[in-house]
């Protein structure tokens, strides 16, 4: 008897963790669109089907991750500024949702107004890496070298506007305001042959991409960019120890709604994905992709976090001349 009460507690767990979330909101009660306006496979929608597939075990409705992708981030995030109110069409984003407007010099949304936070999923660091042949082994060593040869050398990115290219920029003026020459690629893997090659020496890549260049020896890591050293690679100094102070710079993954989304389906939403990303399975998945997850996020402060994001580089990239269109 026992053993059969134990099966039947066992059978009915799934629909008791289902019932759990709809308590006070009756999200979902249809299928949840996730739209992510970058294309299927990338490091950006890799992340989102992984959350997406275990919010679908917990919840009494599937998420549907469809990409949408055109204009860098517009297409898709514009689909989901315009999708109805309702916490069924949910956008899953990165940096450049803080830094649309500023690149651009028309987007048809405002990605403050138009949009509500639900949570903050993770910070993902990047790392700086030079050809294993280019004379500067250190971060200051590379610093001298750039401002004894204002507009000598050349860096790569994985196109204008990104990420890369932003922390590339970043350093560049918090370093003194040195000078080097952007070479755009289409992505991080385009731009590396020429890198590893020596024809453009040196790279700003997102640490998931970065790591495997160093651990099989073919690229030398001068700083990462996180605030302390990262667990992901104890052994490569922080930009704040080569000298640059303050420096910190990563790309993040959150989700956000419909500005007018139901306060009952945000909240809902939010204690979905922070279940998700307390499973050991999805952390595990996370951290080997290189999101150093941000556990308990609120609506209120994934929000703070994307102001915080939008004050911090909007100037960088004004004062760079940085644009896309």
């Amino acid at each position: 008897m026992l053993r059969r009460q134990a099966l039947g507690l066992a059978a009915t767990a799934p629909f008791a963790a289902r019932t759990a979330f709809a308590q006070g909101s009756d999200w979902p009660n249809q299928p949840v669109r996730l739209v992510v306006p970058f294309a299927a496979g990338g490091p950006t929608d890799i992340p989102a089907r992984v959350i997406a597939e275990e919010m679908s075990k917990t919840l009494p409705q599937r998420f549907v991750v469809e990409n949408r992708t055109g204009s860098g981030i517009i297409i898709g995030t514009d689909i989901v500024a315009k999708a109805p109110k309702d916490g069924h069409t949910l956008l899953y984003s990165t940096i450049g949702h803080a830094v649309v407007r500023a690149l651009f010099e028309r987007v048809p949304f405002d990605p403050v107004a138009d949009f509500t936070p639900v949570a903050l999923i993770g910070q993902v660091p990047m790392i700086l890496m030079v050809n294993s042949n280019f004379p500067a082994r250190t971060l200051p060593e590379l610093i001298e070298l750039i401002r004894a040869n204002p507009g000598r050398y050349d860096y790569a990115s994985s196109g204008n506007g990104g990420a890369v290219h932003l922390a590339s920029e970043l350093f560049l003026a918090m370093a003194g305001g040195l000078r080097m020459n952007h070479i755009a690629f289409r992505g991080s893997a385009a731009a590396m042959p020429d890198v590893l090659a020596g024809r453009v020496p040196m790279i700003v890549d997102v640490a998931a991409s970065a790591l495997p260049y160093l651990q099989r020896g073919e690229m030398r890591a001068l700083a990462i960019s996180t605030r302390a050293r990262s667990p992901l690679a104890p052994n490569i100094p922080t930009f704040i120890e080569g000298g640059v102070a303050d420096y910190e710079a990563y790309t993040w993954h959150m989700m956000l709604a419909p500005s007018g989304t139901p306060e009952a389906a945000i909240r809902a939403a939010n204690a979905a994905v922070n279940r998700a990303l307390a499973v050991d399975a999805v952390r595990d998945r996370l951290t080997e992709l290189a999101v150093q997850i941000v556990p308990d996020s609120t609506p209120d402060s994934a929000a703070a976090f994307l102001r915080s994001e939008m004050e911090k580089w909007e100037p960088i990239i004004r004062s760079r001349g940085i644009k896309v269109g």
